[in-house]
């Protein structure tokens, strides 16, 4: 188990979102609020020890939302190096945490109890990789720790973590909870 407040939470939030359309994903409404908060304020409900939001602009809408929720605003003005660029750069902001939590801004429905138990499950030495899933296959949220830094930065492409993830403690979640918003049709109708 690992105290929230020593880890450094990084919020995936600049994704080229391809498959989304030509509207801005992060920040369609859902619930009254742009997508890409929800994420957001469960990892702010969690009180880690630092917030990281990665996002492809400053000047981006969701970046000051975030920021105004205290989260530290790290840039990725290349998204289209793939999904491992944003978590290089994330974790480089990380350098002094125990471990990083890496959650996506487009998972509106992972709850705060959820990542409470992936920290719950949570040994640098035994389990230094603590995954969700939904039927085995493991993804994020996911906790990753600071021994594991390096290799999380040398990741190439769009596959972020998915190797390092092949071995995880696994903590299981509904399909919704882990649902993910790639296309519109993605949304809950209201």
């Amino acid at each position: 188990m690992i105290d929230a407040r020593n880890i450094a939470a990084i919020l995936l939030a600049a994704g080229r979102s391809e498959r989304f359309g030509s509207d801005d994903k992060l920040m369609v409404p859902l619930d009254g609020e742009p997508l890409g908060l929800h994420a957001a304020r469960r990892i702010v409900e969690l009180a880690p020890g630092q917030h990281i939001a990665v996002c492809e602009s400053a000047d981006h809408p969701l970046a000051a939302r975030l920021a105004a929720l205290g989260y530290e605003i790290v840039t990725n003005p290349h998204p289209e190096r793939g999904l491992s660029q944003s978590l290089a750069s994330g974790i480089a902001a990380a350098d002094k945490a125990e471990a990083a939590l890496v959650c996506l801004a487009d998972m509106p429905f992972v709850t705060t109890a959820h990542v409470e138990a992936l920290l719950a499950r949570f040994d640098a030495e035994t389990a230094p990789v603590v995954a969700s899933t939904r039927n085995g296959t493991p993804m994020p949220p996911a906790l990753f720790a600071h021994s594991l830094f390096d290799a999380l930065q040398a990741r190439k492409g769009d596959q972020g973590a998915r190797a390092l993830l092949a071995d995880a403690a696994l903590v299981s979640a509904g399909a919704r909870e882990l649902a993910d918003i790639d296309r519109p049709d993605d949304l809950p109708v209201p």
